[in-house]
C-alpha cells in the first residue's frame, strides 16, 4: 500500500477526505472535524500525513504520523 497524505478538503457544502492525486473523495463528513478524524485514522495507518485545507483551499494545518526524516530538535 501506498503512503498518500491524506488532505481534508471542502466538497459539495461538505468536507471530503481525498488522497493526495486521487480524484475521488475516500469518504464524506458534515463537519471538517469529523472529516479530520477519519483522515488522521488512515493516516496513521498508512504512516503518511494530514493536511486539513480551508473552506478557500488554503492549508490550514498538517500533522504528520509517520517516521519524520526531519524531526523537530529538543
Amino acid at each position: 500500500m501506498t503512503k498518500k497524505n491524506q488532505h481534508v478538503v471542502p466538497h459539495n457544502g461538505d468536507w471530503a477526505v481525498r488522497g493526495a492525486g486521487n480524484q475521488r473523495v475516500t469518504s464524506t463528513h458534515a463537519t471538517q472535524a469529523d472529516a479530520a478524524a477519519a483522515a488522521r485514522k488512515i493516516a496513521i495507518n498508512q504512516q503518511s500525513e494530514v493536511v486539513i485545507h480551508r473552506p478557500n483551499g488554503q492549508i490550514r494545518d498538517k500533522d504528520s504520523y509517520g517516521r519524520d526524516p526531519f524531526p523537530p530538535r529538543g
